[in-house]
Formats: structure tokens, C-alpha cells, sequence
């Protein structure tokens, strides 16, 4: 089952100070329904399937629509793989800037951030990414990530419930719930 608008009353965000309540609106920069029935698909594969969907929804994800911005994407992510953090979230930063509807920009800097230790900036392009796009599993579980580095395991364990909703073959969210299941077990989620 597809975690829609309605079923997604509250993404719960954090700063490094407090934790928000936050609604979203399902918008995705991709036009047409092919991620809807590829979610929907998701929902109910086997564990192979979901392998295969996730691509294919990954690389619907990755792209924005504009060569320039694809470019930026890449660049940013060339960074961060050979540990450049600063020039990523500049790249992210002038992906954001100038397409600031693509989901996947703001994801990516959210992960700059987060490998910088900016948390507060992290959760914030996280919010910013599930507004985009409420069904970014990825963006779900790494807001779970950041509430358990918050030492906040009941707002992570509804984060990676959230995501396990919509990719329930993804073995980081199974890990992760598997982690925290007794610590939250017994208490009103």
C-alpha cells in the first residue's frame, strides 16, 4: 500500500532543539502516475521485485527534467564520494537554488549535511524533500537515522515505520526497526 497524503498526517521533523509536527503534500517533480504504480508495486513485492522496482524508482527520482540540473546531481555526488562534503553541498546548494521542486536535490544536500555534522540543515532539506515527495523511503529513513542520533528512538521507529510502509524489503529500515524494537516496545507509538 502506497503511504499517501492522507496516511501521512504527520512526517515528524527535528532540529537540533526541538521536535516539529509537520504535514505534506504529496507533489512529486516527475509528472505522470509511473511512480505511483511503481510504489503501489513496491508495496506488494517479494523481496527480488523490490530490488528491481527500487531502481527503478531511484532513477525516476534522479531526475529533474533539466540537463544542467542532472549535471549538478552528479557533480554533487562525485564529491561526495571522494569525501569532499563542502564543494557537494555547494553543487547542492546550486541544485536547490535553481530547481527548487526537484526532490532529490534536497535529499542529497540533507546527506552533505549530515555527513558534516550539520544535523540541523539535514533535518531541515529532509522536510523539505517529504514535502516534495512524501514517499521518498530513503528521506524517511534517514530522518529515522537522525532521530536516533537526537536520542529520540520512539520518533525514529515511527520514521522507519513510515518507510517500511512503502519499501517493506529494505534491509537498512528492517534493521533499524529491529534495533529499536525493544526499546520501544510497551509504549504507545
Amino acid at each position: 500500500m502506497v503511504v499517501k497524503c492522507t496516511k501521512l498526517k504527520a512526517i515528524v521533523a527535528a532540529t537540533s532543539l526541538t521536535g516539529l509536527i509537520w504535514t505534506a503534500a504529496p507533489v512529486f517533480s516527475q509528472s505522470g502516475t509511473e511512480p505511483d504504480e511503481l510504489l503501489a508495486a513496491l508495496a506488494e513485492a517479494d523481496r527480488e521485485e523490490a530490488i528491481a522496482l527500487d531502481r527503478s524508482l531511484q532513477a525516476i527520482w534522479d531526475k529533474s527534467g533539466s540537463a544542467a540540473m542532472d549535471f549538478l546531481l552528479k557533480r554533487g555526488r562525485d564529491a561526495m564520494e571522494r569525501g569532499e562534503t563542502k564543494a557537494a553541498v555547494e553543487h547542492f546548494t546550486a541544485l536547490t537554488d535553481h530547481a527548487p521542486d526537484f526532490a532529490r536535490g534536497w535529499y542529497e544536500r540533507a546527506r552533505a549535511y549530515f555527513v558534516s555534522g550539520l544535523y540541523g540543515p539535514a533535518v531541515a532539506d529532509l522536510e523539505r524533500t517529504l514535502a516534495l515527495n512524501p514517499n521518498d523511503y530513503n528521506a524517511l529513513y534517514a530522518l529515522g537515522t537522525l532521530f536516533e542520533r537526537f536520542n529520540d528512538p520512539d520518533r525514529a521507529y515511527r520514521a522507519y515505520l513510515l518507510a517500511q510502509a512503502i519499501h517493506p524489503h529494505h534491509d537498512k529500515i528492517t534493521s533499524a526497526l529491529d534495533r529499536l524494537k525493544d526499546t520501544v516496545s510497551g509504549k504507545e507509538l
